[in-house]
C-alpha cells in the first residue's frame, strides 16, 4: 500500500509540474501579461540591437540609460517604425526588481540586458515627460525621437 501511494503522490507531482510548464510557457514565449498590455499607451515586441556605452553600477544613482530596438510587432499605440529608442531604468537590477519609492511602476521579468534579446515592452513618451531624473542617451547627436521611457519589459520570443 505505501509504495502504491509513493507512485500516487509523484505521478500527482509530475503532472503539476508539467501542467505548470505548459500554463506558464504561453505566457513567457509572447511576454504577454496584465502589466504589459495595459501599462504605458504603447506596446511592442521588439530586439534589442545596441546598448551604447557602459551602464553604471552606481548605487547611490538612479538613471535611465537609453537602448536602440529594432520593432518586430507593435501590439498597441499606433505606428512606431522599425527601430526606436528606450530608456530603462537603472538597467542593472533584474525588472522585477527596479521598482523603488522614486519610479514605483516599473517592471517585468528581464534579469539582464543583452543585445539580441527580444523584448516585448510597455511604453510611454517622451522620456522626459515620465522620468525626471538622469537620462544616459549616448544616441542625442543623431537626434533621434521620441525616446521611450519602459514602464514594463518581459522577455520575449521573436515573433
Amino acid at each position: 500500500m505505501r509504495s502504491g501511494m509513493w507512485r500516487l503522490v509523484c505521478g500527482m507531482v509530475v503532472f503539476a509540474c508539467a501542467l505548470a510548464s505548459v500554463s506558464c510557457g504561453r505566457g513567457t514565449q509572447t511576454g504577454e501579461d496584465e502589466h504589459v498590455t495595459t501599462l504605458g499607451t504603447v506596446e511592442v515586441t521588439a530586439e534589442l540591437v545596441e546598448i551604447r556605452g557602459e551602464l553604471i553600477d552606481r548605487p547611490m544613482y538612479d538613471y535611465a540609460h537609453v537602448m536602440k530596438y529594432k520593432v518586430l510587432t507593435v501590439h498597441r499605440g499606433g505606428d512606431v517604425g522599425d527601430v526606436i529608442y528606450v530608456g530603462h531604468y537603472n538597467p542593472l537590477k533584474p525588472r522585477n526588481a527596479v521598482a523603488d519609492a522614486r519610479v514605483p511602476e516599473v517592471g517585468g521579468t528581464v534579469q539582464s540586458f543583452r543585445v539580441g534579446d527580444v523584448h516585448r515592452i510597455a511604453l510611454e513618451f517622451p522620456i522626459d515627460e515620465c522620468f525626471m531624473g538622469g537620462i544616459i542617451n549616448k544616441y542625442h547627436e543623431e537626434n533621434v525621437s521620441p525616446v521611450y521611457w519602459a514602464v514594463w519589459t518581459n522577455r520575449a520570443r521573436r515573433p
